[in-house]
């Protein structure tokens, strides 16, 4: 059904999965979407569907002056950007051993760096019209490190505390923020967009090992429907309260609802040590 009041959707990463998905949903819609990837011809078509709605640009994101570059030409495009989808990423499997600086340090460009400089791009045009909506895909390996996912993990992590930070300063200006943190979707993250560490170590077969073999038997086997999590984004767009955090998927809520409950265990176990840190009260009142 067309939207009587169409936004301007600026989206990273929308050649493929969710990115593609979420601009071809909107575009339905009758939003009007920006949609970028690192190769143009792979988001050309959806300008040339949508003639009035949709425009396609270049944009690597790890590439600053191209994020200073586009940043500008993609608001005169509509004369506003409503909507931000921080959704370019990709995820490297190995041990913290195997993988090389080569391998990982690409994806920190990608999946930290990427996002920090497209949100910065914006964040003035944001702030001079007090209102806007930003949207970083983070994934449930944000908020559960998991053997083989190590620096995936940290690099969602990072997602994870620059959106919250980023959500405390930008809450008085009107401007909101959501964190998406997916399961296992039936994407392409395990398959064209899944990389593997080239070295592998036989000690870490029954740990990393096993994210291993989960990334070359899992691809299209994944219990997450793409098509429901973009309509859950654009839901959570259209609310009046979006929630800072969006968990999708029951696997990724059972596994973060267990790491809750232990987390809780290993709270209340440890309180004494905890609590014990402090200075004691009479040296604090007497200090």
């Amino acid at each position: 059904m067309p939207s009587s009041n169409p936004r301007v959707w600026f989206i990273t990463g929308a050649s493929t999965g969710f990115g593609r998905l979420l601009a071809e949903d909107l575009l339905r819609r009758g939003e009007r979407v920006i949609a970028t990837a690192r190769d143009l011809s792979k988001v050309e078509d959806l300008a040339k569907q949508y003639p009035g709605q949709a425009r396609a640009f270049a944009l690597d994101v790890t590439q600053p002056k191209q994020i200073a570059s586009v940043a500008p030409q993609a608001i005169a495009a509509f004369g506003q950007v409503d909507v931000l989808v921080n959704n370019a990423g990709y995820g490297l499997t190995g041990a913290v051993e195997e993988a090389s600086e080569d391998e990982f340090e690409p994806m920190f460009q990608t999946n930290i760096y990427g996002v920090i400089r497209t949100t910065r791009a914006f964040l003035p045009h944001f702030r001079e019209r007090r209102s806007g909506h930003i949207v970083n895909f983070s994934s449930i390996s944000g908020l559960i490190g998991t053997a083989g996912w190590a620096y995936y993990n940290a690099s969602k992590f990072a997602i994870e505390g620059f959106s919250e930070a980023l959500a405390d300063e930008l809450k008085p200006l009107g401007i909101r923020v959501t964190i998406i943190e997916p399961g296992p979707f039936r994407t392409d993250f395990l398959g064209r967009s899944g990389k593997l560490a080239q070295l592998e170590i036989p000690d870490y077969s029954r740990t990393a090992g096993k994210a291993r073999e989960y990334l070359k038997s899992q691809n299209g086997k994944q219990a997450g429907d793409p098509q429901k999590a973009v309509e859950a984004v654009i839901q959570v767009v259209d609310s009046p309260n979006p929630p800072l955090h969006l968990l999708l998927g029951k696997m990724a809520l059972q596994r973060f609802r267990a790491k809750l409950a232990q987390w809780q265990k290993e709270i209340a176990a440890w309180e004494p040590v905890t609590t014990g840190a402090d200075f004691p009260e009479a040296e604090k009142r007497a200090s």
